[in-house]
Formats: C-alpha cells, sequence, structure tokens
C-alpha cells in the first residue's frame, strides 16, 4: 500500500511537468534568424591591417576574418587569423555569435590563444560591442563599425578611474564572398 502511495504521488507531483511543452523549435530559430539578419552585413571574407598592445609592445599583422551564418542563420560564426611579416599566422580565433530569444541578449563564445569564454554581445545601429574581463576591475571593450565594404574594430582597456587606452585597432576591407562555415555539408550519402 505504501508503494502505491508514493507512486500515486510521484504522478501527481509530475503532472504539471508533463504538461507543460518547450517552445516552439520554429519560432525559436525564427527568432534568432531574425536577430542576427543586422550581422549579415559581416557575411564574407576581409583582409586588412590590424595592431596590438602586448607585453612586448606594439605587434602588428594583416588580419583576416571569414564571418558567415551557420545552423540556417541562426548563429553567426567568424574566423579571425592574422598573419606576422614573414608570413605565419600570429593570431587565430573562432567566435559565435548568438542570441536567447528566452532572455533576448546576445552572446559572444569566443576560443583564441588558449583562452575561451562567453561574453555580453550587443548589436548597435551600425556595428557591434563586446567586451571581455581583464582581471580585477578591468574590462576590454572592443566596438565595431561596419559600413561601405569595412570592418573596423578598436579595443579599449578599461580599468577603475584610469582614462580608457586604446590596446587593439583592425581596419579591413570586404575581400568576397565566402561559403563558410555552411557551405559544403557532408552528404547523406
Amino acid at each position: 500500500m505504501r508503494v502505491t502511495s508514493l507512486i500515486a504521488l510521484a504522478l501527481v507531483a509530475t503532472t504539471p511537468l508533463a504538461a507543460q511543452t518547450r517552445p516552439d523549435p520554429t519560432a525559436l530559430l525564427d527568432a534568432q534568424r531574425q536577430a542576427l539578419a543586422p550581422l549579415a552585413r559581416l557575411d564574407g571574407v576581409w583582409r586588412g591591417p590590424a595592431w596590438t598592445i602586448t607585453a612586448n609592445g606594439r605587434h602588428d599583422i594583416t588580419q583576416t576574418e571569414r564571418i558567415g551564418p551557420f545552423l540556417g542563420g541562426s548563429v553567426r560564426a567568424m574566423e579571425g587569423r592574422g598573419y606576422n611579416a614573414d608570413g605565419s599566422v600570429g593570431f587565430n580565433a573562432l567566435g559565435i555569435v548568438s542570441f536567447n530569444p528566452a532572455t533576448r541578449a546576445y552572446t559572444l563564445t569566443s576560443w583564441a590563444q588558449g583562452y575561451s569564454g562567453v561574453f555580453p554581445f550587443r548589436v548597435t545601429a551600425d556595428g557591434y560591442e563586446w567586451q571581455v574581463p581583464a582581471g580585477p576591475g578591468a574590462t576590454i571593450r572592443y566596438t565595431a563599425t561596419i559600413g561601405d565594404g569595412t570592418l573596423r574594430e578598436v579595443g579599449y582597456l578599461v580599468a577603475g578611474d584610469a582614462p580608457p587606452r586604446q590596446i587593439f585597432e583592425m581596419n579591413l576591407r570586404r575581400v568576397g564572398d565566402t561559403s563558410w562555415p555552411a557551405g559544403d555539408p557532408v552528404p547523406m550519402r
């Protein structure tokens, strides 16, 4: 009798959970695609000069980016590759921009230089902004502007009461199209 009562109690307790349904995936994907639509102007291949401040001082590179939609346009993938003067790769990063319809928030999940993280991302009228923690009381804030086939992104170290200090800049021109990352999928057969 006791086992029967426990089973009945468990069924009653879980009935509300069973009655709840998950959000419609079609609606979620549509919301994600709509939220990422302003970033479609980034799709393609980009190249240009960039510099960053390292522990050894200023380091200049030729920066390339390839950017495109993935998962039916519900996320946007970005690969950055920086070439040193001798042609070697001095920087390589992968970023995935996504939008969560439940929280109405964008994030950038990034992997670069052995580090990874999920960072706040914001679409602006002329580009985007994102930021990375940089130690106690410090943040690196990146701001990008897109227009007329150009992509300019600057990064500032913001620490305490000190004025923001620029530590990064890239000035890229769109040089072509790419089918990356969605192109050339593995076929069914």
